[in-house]
């Protein structure tokens, strides 16, 4: 093998260790150093009237649902990584076993060469004509051709097993880059994420106590008529799904989870984001789905509202950025947002894309 294919080798072999440094879980959530003078108090936010407040709440729906959507985008790398560094390691094994091989079929080569180099190299035509037993020869012809044969596929297996060689390097150095381009896009979706995050703290921040209690009576005002305006559709006299044996597993992990924070990027134990509780949820049921709401929604098997059932999966907004478990009776647990805790809401509080069922 030439100095490139080793060198390749070499590379895909020392990945496994890099692996563990770009998608450790423990990585996801540090947060970036504070810049200098972040210690320092900046100017007080300014008072924001009274009047305004119905925009606030919007405009904080707004930077919510930014958050979620970089969340779920945060998400889909941190998966990705997974898969890619379980296939990396596996890549790595491949060319372990495969180096073995390839030594081991090196011996055997080295040895066919060394007995040929005993029996004094000759064909055997030449000993038939230079041998003074030319039988014995004629005798022996039939074993020097399967030695023959057997020299041939064993430069053949050398040959495809150098070949495999190489192509686990590539793949393995292609596995790289896709990893490599994940952890830049994880990057960059937390910066999103803590970038709305932060705009919405801030926000909140110029807001007197009395008007925060406000705020959260608008907001729950705001969810009380949409769920109001979907059930007055009738929606719920049409709803009389069962849920299955998994479906009650589902729900039954997702409301113990009731009070649990909301934290972005979490899937348990003891804080979800809205596709966390869900994937834990039917993960708990014994049925595994996808890690975000955008994948939930894509991959699972839709169902019309009217026949959803509890355990069944509500996705919302036209981005699928927002996914609940049904759990029955027009209502929902969910994960809502950065500042909230697991909790019960109404199905149709939010705007409906549609009903995933992971079940089937």
């Amino acid at each position: 093998m030439g100095t490139g294919k080793r060198g390749l080798l070499a590379a895909a072999l020392t990945v496994v260790c890099a692996v563990t440094v770009l998608a450790a879980p423990g990585a996801a959530f540090a947060a970036p150093a504070p810049p200098p003078g972040a210690g320092a108090p900046g100017p007080s936010p300014t008072p924001v009237p009274d009047k305004d407040l119905e925009q606030v709440r919007q405009k904080l729906d707004t930077l919510y649902h930014d958050a979620a959507v970089a969340t779920d985008a945060y998400n889909a790398a941190e998966e990705k990584a997974k898969k890619q560094s379980a296939e990396i390691a596996a890549l790595a094994e491949k060319i372990v076993a495969g180096q073995r091989k390839l030594a081991k079929l090196k011996d055997q080569a080295g040895a066919a060469a060394r007995e040929q180099y005993r029996g004094g190299g000759l064909p055997p035509t030449a000993r038939f004509l230079l041998s003074d037993d030319p039988g014995q020869v004629l005798d022996g012809a039939g074993l020097v051709l399967q030695g023959q044969q057997a020299a041939n596929h064993l430069i053949g297996e050398l040959s495809d097993t150098q070949q495999q060689l190489q192509d686990y390097a590539d793949d393995a150095a292609a596995q790289w880059k896709k990893l490599d381009a994940d952890r830049r896009a994880k990057a960059a979706a937390k910066k999103k994420i803590q970038q709305q995050i932060d705009a919405a703290k801030k926000l909140e921040s110029s807001l007197e106590k009395k008007q925060k209690e406000r705020l959260d009576q608008l907001e729950r005002q705001a969810a009380l008529k949409a769920q109001t305006t979907w059930l007055d559709t009738g929606i719920l006299e049409k709803i009389h799904g069962k849920a299955s044996a998994e479906g009650e597993k589902a729900v039954a992990f997702a409301t113990a989870q009731i009070g649990k924070p909301y934290v972005w990027g979490a899937a348990g134990p003891d804080s979800f984001d809205c596709s966390g509780l869900t994937s834990q949820a039917w993960a708990a049921a014994g049925r595994p789905i996808p890690r975000t709401s955008q994948e939930q929604w894509k991959q699972l098997k839709h169902i019309p509202v009217k026949d959803m059932r509890p355990g069944d999966l509500v996705i919302y907004f036209d981005d699928a950025s927002h996914v609940a478990l049904y759990i029955g009776d027009g209502s929902i647990v969910q994960a809502p947002r950065p500042g909230r805790t697991v909790t019960v809401a109404g199905a149709g509080s939010m705007p409906i894309l549609g009903v995933v069922r992971p079940d089937a």
